[in-house]
């Protein structure tokens, strides 16, 4: 697999996840009870990165729109989303937060 540094640890809060632009996507990095997820960022329903939403509970509310998504699988839990998040895989290495856009085998 190919990891890509996103950010350091240090740039991840409960309340505020982290945007990154990597390789031409946008993705967003969230800290939820102690774990690190990565998601595309932008909302397919209208571009709003999610990263700019209310986090609660695991779920983040599109800023624009109201949709609601799980951080942690992705899926689409309330209109208008109009489908379910790409999730990527992540990692920690010495304080660096990477992902990478092959699926885990």
């Amino acid at each position: 697999m190919s990891w890509k540094n996103v950010c350091e640890v240090s740039q991840v809060k409960e309340d505020f996840p982290f945007s990154a632009n990597v390789e031409g996507k946008e993705v967003g990095v969230y800290l939820i009870d102690g774990q690190y997820y990565a998601l595309e960022d932008v909302c397919p329903h209208a571009y709003a990165l999610l990263s700019q939403g209310f986090v609660d509970d695991g779920k983040v509310e599109c800023p624009l729109h109201e949709a609601v998504f799980d951080v942690r699988t992705g899926q689409c839990l309330r209109e208008p989303g109009g489908r379910d998040l790409q999730i990527y895989p992540i990692r920690v290495i010495d304080n660096q937060i990477q992902i990478t856009f092959i699926a885990e085998e």
